[in-house]
Parts: C-alpha cells; sequence; structure tokens
C-alpha cells in the first residue's frame, strides 16, 4: 500500500542532550503544494522533547505525514538481540518499552541508559576498548551503505559530534510513549487516513537536493534556496529566518522532500526490507 491521504508533511531534527529545553530540536511544516516549508513555533520559546509528544498526540488525526531524524531501533538481525546478553525484545516496540522503564532521565532523555551501559554495549570513549567492537549495524544501514549512500552511524557508538545513539534511544521513549496514538511505520502499515510517523536521514534529503557528500549543511539562505527549488524538491525559497542554523535548515529542506517523495512506491516498498526486519529493526524512509 502507498498512502495518498498526506496533505500536510512535518520533518523533525531531533535531539538527545540533557536537560528539558534543546534549542537542537527544529519541526518544519509544509502543505501540499509548493510552498516552502515553515518553522513551527516551539512552547515557551524552546522545544522539549515532551512538547513534541503532545505537538503530535494533538494532531494525530491530521493527514500529515513526520519524520524524526532518529534510529528508531538498534541493530537486532546480525546478533539476534537489540543488547545482546540482556534483553529478549524481538521487536522494537519491546525494545522502546525496556528503554523507558530503564531511563531515570528528565523529559524523555536516556544519557543515562547508555552510561550505565557503557563498554558493555555503548562506546563513550578509549576506556571501552575498542571502538571497532561496537561498530554493528542495521540491516537499512547496510544496505544504504552498499548503495553507496555513505557510511552508516550506529547507535552504539555515543561519543563524538556524529554519534546517533543518544538521540535515538531518546526518540525511543518517544515512540513508546506514543502509545499507538500514531501509526509508526514500518512497525505498522501505512495508514489511510490520520497522521503517520517515519524515520527519516536528513543526508537523503540533501543528496536529492543535489548538494555532495561532505557539504551537506546549509547555514545561510542562498544554500538553502538552492536546494529547495532544485527539481527533485521543487520548492519554492523560504521565508527568511531569524536566525540559521543546522537544525533549521536541516528541517526545512527534509520536510519539503517528504513532500516531493511521499507516493513513491519503492519507499513503502524497500527491496531488501523483509517483515522480520521491520518489526525487529525498522528501516528509514528513503532508503530504497
Amino acid at each position: 500500500m502507498v498512502p495518498e491521504h498526506f496533505s500536510r508533511f512535518a520533518a523533525i531534527d531531533w535531539s538527545g542532550a540533557k536537560g528539558s529545553r534543546h534549542r537542537g530540536i527544529a519541526v518544519a511544516l509544509c502543505d501540499k503544494g509548493d510552498a516552502a516549508p515553515v518553522l513551527v513555533d516551539p512552547p515557551d520559546g524552546v522545544w522539549s522533547r515532551q512538547a513534541v509528544l503532545d505537538w503530535l498526540v494533538a494532531r494525530r488525526s491530521d493527514p500529515m505525514l513526520v519524520g524524526f531524524d532518529f534510529s528508531f531501533s538498534a541493530p537486532f538481525m546480525a546478533r539476534g538481540a537489540h543488547l545482546p546478553g540482556e534483553t529478549d525484545s524481538v521487536r522494537a516496540r519491546d525494545l522502546w518499552a525496556y528503554v523507558d522503564a530503564h531511563s531515570a532521565d528528565v523529559d524523555l532523555g536516556a544519557a543515562s541508559f547508555l552510561e550505565a551501559r557503557r563498554s558493555r554495549h555503548f562506546y563513550l570513549g578509549a576506556a571501552d576498548g575498542a571502538k571497532a567492537d561496537f561498530m554493528h549495524f542495521r540491516e537499512c544501514e547496510t544496505w544504504f551503505n552498499a548503495q553507496g549512500g555513505g557510511k552508516p552511524s550506529t547507535v552504539y557508538d555515543a561519543i563524538g559530534a556524529a554519534q546517533v545513539a543518544k538521540s535515538s534511544f531518546a526518540g525511543m521513549r518517544l515512540l513508546h510513549r506514543l502509545d499507538g496514538a500514531i501509526p509508526v511505520w514500518p512497525f505498522d502499515p501505512a495508514p489511510s487516513k490520520g497522521a503517520a510517523i517515519v524515520e527519516i536521514y536528513t543526508t537523503i534529503a540533501a543528496r536529492a537536493a543535489g548538494i555532495r557528500k561532505g557539504l551537506s549543511k546549509m547555514r545561510g539562505p542562498d544554500a538553502l534556496d538552492e536546494a529547495l527549488t532544485s527539481p527533485a524538491i521543487g520548492s519554492r525559497p523560504h521565508a527568511p529566518l531569524a536566525r540559521y542554523d543546522d537544525h533549521a535548515t536541516d528541517a526545512i529542506l527534509t520536510a519539503a522532500w517528504l513532500r516531493a517523495s511521499a507516493r513513491r512506491t519503492e519507499l513503502w516498498h524497500p527491496q531488501a526490507m523483509t517483515d522480520a526486519i521491520a518489526q525487529s529493526e525498522g528501516w528509514t524512509f528513503g532508503v530504497a
């Protein structure tokens, strides 16, 4: 099935940072057509993760496709467990529940979850051993790399500017707290009405817009408009922003890319995604 009812498209640049307010979170929204996405104003001036959850639940009946920029699961297929020797989860949903139950951080954070398991499951520095021993990947990440998409990140690597571990495990808490209010693809079938959530990778949108590897970050209005108005994205230029940063520009471009890509059959039916992969690890929308 390829859903055809979506008329709104949102991209959320996510954050796993400690604390209750996060300038690293940006929400961009657009309607069908070609008007450029706009940033959604956060409550109290800065987004919290809980505020994003509340925003989503309030719009669960909207015909809106929402993309989150974090990994929706840990690898499972490669080793037969999400956290070998600790979890018996087979479905990603069970991993979400486990992470939520074992994380005491404020605002759906998960930093303490990773820190309590450093060297056993997560690499947080040289004291944990050889970083190569933690490089385990989901099937969609391996497929993306094999197709020339680039070197993937793993949720077990929790150090450095490019790490996705903290944001991903914080995101798993949010997905668990949704409690079925909104379908999450591919764990749930694509719906025929209402909202749906997919995992996105902002680099895919950047490549579609013609931005070369190593130059994915758009830090000014001209670069953003060049990407938005590219043939693959098909958006009009954006309204000027008060401040330009990677979070805002990534969210704006990716929302427009979602709009342009939402009816592509191959993205909803990736050739390498089996039912077992879909339920245990999930898949990144845009990796075909």
